[in-house]
């Protein structure tokens, strides 16, 4: 009886709710079949799902060191240390005014008003915490990782150098970054600057005797404004980089004679260039400098490659004018002119002045504008009284050494595969080995441009092994040997 008043209850409020539907659906209580109180028996609600345990999906290796490296080239962006370095041109106009006597005015306050375009301290903390992440996302003994830790802070410490201009601190910046004449190469013994007094009084004696030739030859004459050289290279460096598009201007807004940049090479206005400058332009700037720039930004993994914190100058510039050697394209006064500079550079360390430097280049055979745009190299950033310059000159010459011997060293070593690799990006050498061993895993891919030497290895393989035993002959005795010769009266 209870079971049917019970059943008799049911069917009542069935009837009632089915009265009622009609009436709800009319009111527009009840839509796409859900109840009004949001639920529906036919579509029921979705099941838990557990929180994820980390920080996101899954990332390979590769993702890891793409992210990070690309966190380093942003990061860098807004740094320019030559413009940063920049002197304006009424300081050589005042300079010419006091007839070379007196010293620019180019100190600290000077630099004050040469906006960097960042906040120094603020990019110093961002350089900082790429450094840290790097570490913690790859671990401290990651080889790729100590690659650009040593990369993040490089830049941190470039900006500490640019917070200092016009003080000493400069000068300590400078020489941690780009090394001083005074450093020793690898044998623990020579010094640059002993490279430097050395190749003086050779280059100097052959640069008096073939100088007067070049004067009578074409190849030598500065007869191409900066237009005609931009078109003649241009067309060069298209021969060179095919499909890639690789500009070539003539800019008013560069110092330098030339400047390469990512994808572009800038010759300066007003300048006047000989063929054989344009000859030295290809290789230096085209197939060197731009060259690993594309290459670098060919790179999904190893974005950094693509940029040249300072640690690779020395490896960049003297593998651009070893190529000018390597092609017979370079000159003595050419070669002399960045010797001197290294020179330029010791004695500025050693405590002589604008002044002092200035009057020296003059006593080197240079014009008066060369002297002033050798001497602002020198000292741009620095202190113009003397024992603070701007070391990154001395760079060119250790480089032609250490690039030369490492070379050298690979082929003895049976490590050719190493020498390629010099082209991949913008590195230092101690970088060379550890990028070689990820080409296999494509964390880092082969150079796409190589000069034609170094794609075909034959000539500078044996190049270099006669050059090895000429090292072992002893080089006093071979000269004495000939010196007798050359004094024999016949």
């Amino acid at each position: 009886m209870g079971d049917r008043r019970a059943k008799d209850v049911d069917d009542s409020l069935a009837e009632k709710a089915e009265e009622k539907r009609p009436t709800e659906q009319a009111n527009g209580t009840v839509r796409n079949g859900a109840r009004p109180n949001g639920k529906d028996d036919a579509h029921p609600p979705d099941p838990a799902v557990a929180s994820p345990i980390g920080a996101g999906p899954w990332r390979s290796y590769k993702e890891i060191v793409a992210q990070l490296a690309g966190r380093i080239v942003e990061a860098q962006k807004p740094i320019r240390v030559l413009q940063a370095l920049r002197w304006e041109d009424s300081v050589e106009e005042q300079f010419i005014k006091t007839r070379q006597r007196e010293l620019p005015v180019v100190d600290a306050a000077y630099y004050e008003k040469v906006d960097l375009g960042f906040d120094p301290r603020a990019k110093v903390d961002e350089f900082d915490a790429i450094a840290r992440d790097v570490e913690h996302e790859l671990g401290e003994r990651d080889a790729v990782g100590q690659i650009m830790v040593t990369t993040a802070l490089e830049y941190r410490d470039v900006v500490r150098m640019l917070i200092a201009r016009g003080t000493p601190s400069f000068y300590a910046w400078s020489r941690k970054l780009y090394g001083s004449p005074k450093d020793k190469f690898p044998d623990g013994r020579s010094t640059v600057r002993d490279l430097g007094r050395l190749l003086y009084g050779l280059l100097t004696n052959v640069d008096e005797w073939s100088h007067p030739l070049h004067g009578a030859s074409p190849i030598y004459s500065r007869t191409l404004d900066a237009r005609e050289a931009a078109r003649q290279l241009g067309e060069r460096l298209a021969d060179f980089f095919g499909h890639a598009h690789v500009s070539v201007d003539a800019d008013d807004g560069i110092l330098a004679d030339a400047a390469a940049g990512s994808d572009y090479v800038k010759v300066r206005t007003g300048a006047k260039f000989s063929p054989r400058d344009v000859d030295i332009l290809e290789v230096h700037e085209g197939w060197v400098h731009v060259a690993t720039s594309l290459n670098g930004q060919a790179q999904p993994v190893a974005k950094w490659l693509a940029k040249g914190p300072p640690r690779t100058t020395a490896v960049q510039e003297g593998l651009a004018a070893l190529l000018e050697m390597f092609t017979f394209r370079t000159y003595p006064r050419r070669a002399r002119r960045l010797n001197d500079r290294v020179l330029a550079v010791d004695k500025a360390e050693d405590g002589a002045s604008f002044l002092d430097v200035f009057e020296w280049f003059r006593t080197e055979g240079y014009d008066d504008t060369e002297c002033f745009q050798n001497t602002r190299r020198i000292f741009r950033g620095g202190v113009l009284s003397g024992g603070a310059p701007f070391t990154k000159d001395a760079c060119y010459c250790k480089g032609i050494v250490l690039n030369y011997a490492f070379i050298r060293s690979a082929i003895q070593h049976d490590r050719v595969d190493l020498i390629p690799m010099l082209f991949v990006g913008k590195v230092a050498h101690e970088d060379v080995p550890v990028l070689a061993r990820r080409l296999a895993d494509g964390v880092v891919r082969p150079p796409l441009y190589l000069p034609p030497m170094f794609r075909d290895l034959n000539g500078l393989a044996i190049w270099m092994a006669y050059s090895t035993f000429f090292s072992q002959l002893g080089g006093e005795a071979i000269a004495e040997h000939y010196a007798g010769l050359f004094a024999a009266e016949g």
